[in-house]
């Protein structure tokens, strides 16, 4: 059998260290020199859906219930959930067991179509501060959830996994056209915080941080 080679959108600059085959992808598990961050992360490797259907309520996805309201999100066994509008939500997976599609016509993979980083550590919401309007710390939004909207004038899907000083993390997502600029410009804009490019390891051992554990409900 012969496995089809796929590439990410995004190459951070750096050595890297340790790297793994998944799926046809290089994976960088670790870079030379990573510092203790604040660190970007390439995820545009990982796992994602679309899901559309007029009664998203009555759906259940991997066994996991869609969010009521827009903008409300669940991250359980490694799948992160997103209500994105009335008829529509997006699944991310995050964890190392890839999950088989489950046979529903609303589902729709779209993996390769989209850029996905992950920004972490402490000074994340003031690097994202001077690239978009969007309010990401408001007080009356819980981690975790969903916004969408500009950033630096590219329309993403954002996901705040949490605001405390030593679990402040984002993921944000675009199409995948708009992914060099992009990484390269957030790592432009996080220099004077000493952003750096981490491998997936620095996102994954801090997954159980982010992880409400709540498949069904609150």
């Amino acid at each position: 059998m012969v496995e089809c080679l796929r590439r990410s959108p995004v190459e951070l600059p750096g050595l890297a260290l340790r790297t793994e085959s998944r799926d046809g992808f290089r994976v960088v598990l670790e870079y030379e020199n990573e510092g203790s961050g604040p660190f970007l992360v390439d995820l545009s490797h990982r796992p994602k859906w679309d899901l559309q259907a007029p009664d998203l309520e009555s759906l259940k996805p991997w066994g996991i219930e869609v969010p009521e309201q827009p903008g409300q999100c669940r991250l359980c066994g490694g799948l992160i959930a997103g209500r994105q509008n009335r008829g529509q939500a997006a699944f991310w997976h995050l964890g190392r067991e890839v999950p088989e599609t489950p046979r529903d016509p609303g589902l729709t993979v779209v993996s390769d179509g989209w850029m996905l980083l992950a920004l972490i550590g402490p000074e994340t919401f003031l690097i994202m501060e001077k690239v978009s309007s969007l309010d990401l710390s408001s007080p009356a939004k819980e981690p975790p959830f969903w916004m969408q909207g500009p950033v630096l004038h590219v329309p993403c899907q954002i996901v705040v996994l949490g605001r405390e000083r030593d679990r402040a993390a984002l993921l944000l997502a675009c199409s995948r056209g708009y992914a060099p600029t992009m990484a390269h410009a957030l790592l432009d804009t996080g220099r004077p915080w000493g952003l750096r490019p981490a491998g997936e390891e620095a996102f994954t051992r801090r997954l159980e941080y982010w992880a409400t554990g709540k498949c069904n409900g609150d």
